[in-house]
C-alpha cells in the first residue's frame, strides 16, 4: 500500500484556490503525463495517469469519482483501475481541504491518501513510489500556484471552451467556461436553450417563407 500525506502552501486566497482545485479539469493539467476522459451519468468520470518507474513507463486508467462540500472547501476522491495490460489494477482514495494560511492572503491545501496495488507490477511500484509522489507533488505544486495566480476569469484549464451562444450570421462565439460544476450546468442548459431557441426560430422563419411564396404563385 502507498500512503500520500502532503501539506501545500498556496499564495493565494482559499476561495481562489477551491475554485481550481475542486475543478477535475484544472487539476489533471496540473499532472504531467494525467488526461481527463469523459464523465458518465453518475457523476464520474475517466481518466488516465501515465508514471514512470526507473526505465518503466506505466500507463494507468480508471474510473474516478469526486464528491464535494464546497461550505467546508473538503473533497474525497476515489478511484479504481488497472494498467493498460492489466498486469496490475489498483484502488484508491484521498480527501483533500483547503485553509486559511498563516500569512494573509494564503492558503494551505492538505491532502490524505491511500493507494493499494495488487498484480504483477505492484512491489515495483511501491518500490520506487517516494520519488514518484515526491516528484509529482513538487510538480503539481508549481502548477497550481501559477493557475491560482491568474485572473479568475481566465481559463483553470487548457481545454477547449465550448460554444455558449449562436451568433446572428450563424457563428457560434464561444465564452470562457465557467469556473465549478454549477457554473458548468448552468452554461450548459443556457447553451441549450439558445440553440432550440434558434430552431424553433429556423423553423417559424421556413414556414412563413413557404406561404408568402404560396401566396405569390396564387
Amino acid at each position: 500500500m502507498i500512503s500520500i500525506t502532503e501539506e501545500i502552501v498556496v499564495p493565494s486566497p482559499p476561495e481562489r484556490v477551491w475554485e481550481v482545485i475542486s475543478d477535475p479539469a484544472a487539476v489533471v493539467s496540473c499532472i504531467g503525463g494525467a488526461e481527463l476522459g469523459p464523465s458518465h451519468d453518475d457523476g464520474s468520470f475517466d481518466g488516465t495517469l501515465a508514471i514512470r518507474f526507473g526505465g518503466l513507463r506505466v500507463k494507468f486508467a480508471a474510473r474516478v469519482s469526486l464528491d464535494l462540500d464546497e461550505t467546508a472547501r473538503e473533497g474525497r476522491l476515489t478511484a479504481r483501475g488497472a494498467d493498460g495490460q492489466g498486469a496490475t489494477r489498483f484502488s484508491a482514495s484521498a480527501t483533500f481541504r483547503v485553509v486559511e494560511g498563516d500569512t494573509p492572503g494564503g492558503s494551505r491545501v492538505f491532502c490524505d491518501g491511500e493507494i493499494k496495488l495488487n498484480g504483477k507490477l505492484a512491489k515495483l511500484i511501491e518500490s520506487g513510489a517516494g520519488m514518484v509522489v515526491s516528484g509529482m507533488t513538487k510538480e503539481f505544486t508549481g502548477q497550481l500556484v501559477q493557475k491560482c495566480a491568474a485572473a479568475p476569469d481566465e481559463p483553470l484549464a487548457a481545454t477547449p471552451v465550448e460554444p455558449a451562444a449562436t451568433a446572428s450570421d450563424g457563428a457560434r462565439t464561444a465564452q470562457p467556461r465557467p469556473a465549478g460544476l454549477l457554473g458548468r450546468l448552468r452554461a450548459w442548459w443556457a447553451g441549450r436553450r439558445l440553440r432550440r431557441a434558434g430552431q424553433t426560430t429556423q423553423r417559424t422563419g421556413g414556414k412563413s417563407a413557404e406561404a408568402l411564396d404560396q401566396g405569390g404563385r396564387r
